[in-house]
């Protein structure tokens, strides 16, 4: 029989379990923790918990236990007794998660008198009202790190601009803080950004610079200072107004300055710095196009256009906060981010003056340097006096061709009997291949009369790798079928026939295989460095981050995983678009690394990209051939262990026959249930993969038939997401 203190332990168990299952409903949780102007990782750090636990936790697919259930009701209780629901909102809507970095000092007003503080309209409750009477509450429960945000730039990174009917002119910042502008003139209202406005992101290293403030113009806010809502045919291809524009009149007799650029989509209007100190602002106009479709929002049904500014700011707020503050596309903003995590020079101390003077940094790009001419585009103007006669298509021999792969092969009759063709897709595949890669951060030294390939030399090699033969190469103790794998030399999959130029990691691969290697010359680089390191860890963490806002955690596997991301999309609109955004990113910015010219300029003349530090067509071509050839590892690895081929690759899209439409009916694994070692894994990782769609062995053959041969349909085989198999 239980003795009297056995049961009193046993009703205080029980009336304590009672007690802790009081919480309030999944989306209330996110309400109240908004409200207060708390991010997710505070509240997983006061609680000992995981973020990951705490977003689960706010959409009910997971419960708390003891003991942190217990200190979350408590967390809840007194979130509940400060910030009451709306009269009018019994039944709280779910809302973007605030961004971390713009926790805590965001509630609170601007100093500046002309700046007046209005909560985000009611009707919108996905833009989190800061309210000026929840400011001490709020400003006790910030953690560390988010007391540390810059007082500079405590309104966040961007505002986005917008007027009334009555020609009221407001800032929507990130939280839901609206201010009232007082500018009448774009002059003013750049003044009054740099004085008053406190927007601007601080720098990411302690090296770099701080980002300029950003302002989104909306159509409203174009009519309200005298701009078109729409540019001209000759305005759009000059891709700025005419110099004899009123606006663009004010600004020069308000003694404001402009880059090149002029005012375009992206202008950036600045007074000369004082000291140290930028006075730039960088204007970003909507309604010109300035946030592309393709890579900041829905191709096929745009968002942007008709998203309340509001909600726009938390877009790209999180974009700021996650990333870096947008600076033009996605390509150039994930140009622009290699550099503000790499940046060139620092200040140092001359010990003999006593007086800073700038220094090169190590692990960074500080100089433009010579080109090589195997690693240059065709119109490039090192090539002019080359001897090649009129359309000339240079041969693998005379030019660097490292690409991502398109390949496919016909199906075997025994593939036939498959009825399913089953696409899966690799996660941030350009981002995950730069990660650990060693670059080149110097000019190129020029090796020749057959130097030996050294795998620490990052460059370009000219070498004969058609004896490399897969049939030949072994896999755990085993030979694959080298004539339905494609060859991991060439982006077509086709054997190569003599010499080529190829890129370290690629030469490095065929030395892996178990060939020999017997180069005839190189161009290599001899300061090195993991350049890129930084830059793929920053877009890893924002991409993880916001799937997992999206309910895909890195903790998902198998059938979960793959329901995760189904739904993904439907979960939070937002966060879909910011996803989107940060793979245009990743991609962008290596294809950057190598831009060509736009036709701005003749054949062979020099054009505005060359001018760039970070024009090196060397990195970018290390980093596709990492790409391709650690994709290529994977297709090996999983051959040898289950007898399975592709029949056609897209970029990062593999196309293998299954017996049933999913995933987990074709990928190999262990007898325990693990993935294959060293094969394609599903996840939500960058460089993991995930299923890009699925179409029928039939169907198929009806698209080689339509076409009268088989060609690639690895993009072709994608589910009703229209951004699937796009790459990265």
């Amino acid at each position: 029989m239980s003795t009297e203190n056995e049961l009193f332990s046993a009703v205080d168990a029980l009336l304590e379990q009672v007690a802790q299952d009081d919480l309030p409903v999944p989306a209330e949780r996110r309400r109240l923790r908004e409200a207060a102007g708390l991010s997710q990782a505070q509240i997983a750090t006061a609680l000992d918990a995981r973020r990951e636990a705490v977003g689960n936790w706010e959409t009910g697919k997971t419960e708390p236990r003891p003991p942190k259930r217990a200190a979350y009701a408590r967390l809840l209780e007194g979130l509940a007794a400060r910030f009451p629901p709306a009269a009018d909102a019994p039944t709280p809507a779910p809302a973007p998660v605030v961004p971390e970095a713009f926790t805590g000092p965001t509630a609170e007003a601007p100093a500046a008198p002309a700046a007046a503080v209005r909560p985000a309209p009611a009707a919108k409750p996905a833009a989190s009202s800061r309210r000026p009477g929840a400011k001490k509450a709020v400003a006790k429960k910030t953690t560390a790190s988010a007391a540390a945000v810059d007082p500079r730039f405590e309104n966040g990174p961007l505002a986005v601009i917008d007027a009334d009917a009555g020609g009221q002119v407001s800032a929507y910042c990130v939280g839901g803080l609206v201010l009232d502008v007082p500018a009448k003139t774009i002059p003013a209202l750049v003044d009054w950004t740099l004085a008053e406005a406190k927007l601007g992101q601080a720098r990411l290293h302690r090296y770099g610079r701080d980002a300029d403030p950003i302002l989104v113009l909306t159509a409203a806010a174009l009519e309200r200072f005298g701009l078109p809502v729409a540019l001209s045919e000759e305005e759009r291809r000059a891709g700025r107004l005419p110099s004899g524009h009123k606006v663009v009149k004010q600004i020069e007799r308000a003694g404001l300055k402009m880059s090149q650029r002029g005012f375009g989509p992206w202008a950036r209007i600045y007074r000369d710095p004082e000291g140290s100190r930028r006075r730039c602002v960088q204007l970003c106009v909507l309604p010109w196009n300035a946030l592309e479709v393709r890579e900041w929002d829905k191709k096929d049904n745009p968002q942007l256009p008709t998203m309340h500014p509001a909600d726009l700011a938390q877009y790209l707020g999180l974009y700021a906060a996650r990333v870096i503050t947008p600076r033009g596309s996605t390509a150039t903003t994930g140009l622009e981010l290699m550099t503000a995590l790499r940046p060139p020079t620092r200040a140092q101390k001359d010990e003999a003056t006593g007086e800073f003077r700038p220094a090169f940094n190590d692990d960074a790009i500080t100089a433009k340097y010579d080109v090589v001419p195997c690693e240059v585009p065709d119109e490039h103007p090192i090539l002019k006096d080359a001897g090649f006669a009129r359309h000339h298509i240079r041969t693998p021999a005379e030019m660097l061709m490292e690409e991502a792969y398109d390949w496919c092969r016909p199906l075997t009759d025994e593939e036939c009997a498959n009825p399913y063709l089953v696409a899966v897709d690799i996660n941030m595949s350009y981002a995950a291949a730069a990660n650990g890669l060693t670059v080149g951060l110097n000019g190129p030294t020029h090796l020749t009369g057959n130097p030996t390939f050294d795998p620490a030399l990052p460059g370009s090699w000219l070498v004969d790798l058609s004896h490399v033969d897969l049939s030949r190469v072994r896999v755990n103790g085993r030979t694959v079928d080298g004539d339905r794998l494609p060859s991991p030399f060439t982006p077509t999959g086709e054997r190569p026939t003599g010499p080529a130029w190829y890129a370290t990691p690629t030469v490095q691969y065929a030395v892996e295989l178990g060939f020999d290697v017997a180069p005839i010359e190189a161009y290599v680089r001899t300061q090195t460095g993991r350049y890129l390191d930084s830059w793929y860890k920053r877009l890893r963490d924002a991409y993880v981050e916001t799937m997992a806002d999206m309910g895909v955690t890195t903790d998902l596997q198998g059938q979960e995983f793959l329901e995760a991301m189904a739904r993904r999309k439907e979960v939070d609109p937002t966060m879909a678009l910011l996803e989107t955004a940060i793979k245009a990113t990743a991609k962008g910015a290596i294809g950057k690394l190598r831009q060509r010219s736009r036709g701005q300029v003749p054949y062979y003349e020099p054009y505005p990209a060359l001018d760039r530090w970070t024009w090196r067509p060397d990195i970018r071509a290390a980093v596709l051939a990492n790409q391709r050839t650690g994709l290529h590892r994977k297709l090996m690895k999983t051959a040898a262990a289950a007898d399975l081929y592709p029949v056609a690759i897209g970029t990062d899209a593999i196309v293998y026959p299954s017996p049933g439409p999913s995933p987990l009916d074709v990928l190999p694994h262990t007898p325990e249930g693990k993935p294959v070692p060293g094969g394609f894994r599903l996840g939500v990782s960058p460089g993991m993969v995930k299923h890009q769609g699925t179409q029928t062995v039939l169907w198929a053959e009806a698209q080689f038939e339509e076409r009268g041969g088989v060609f690639n349909i690895s993009n072709l085989i994608k589910t009703a997401d229209p951004t699937a198999g796009e790459g990265e």
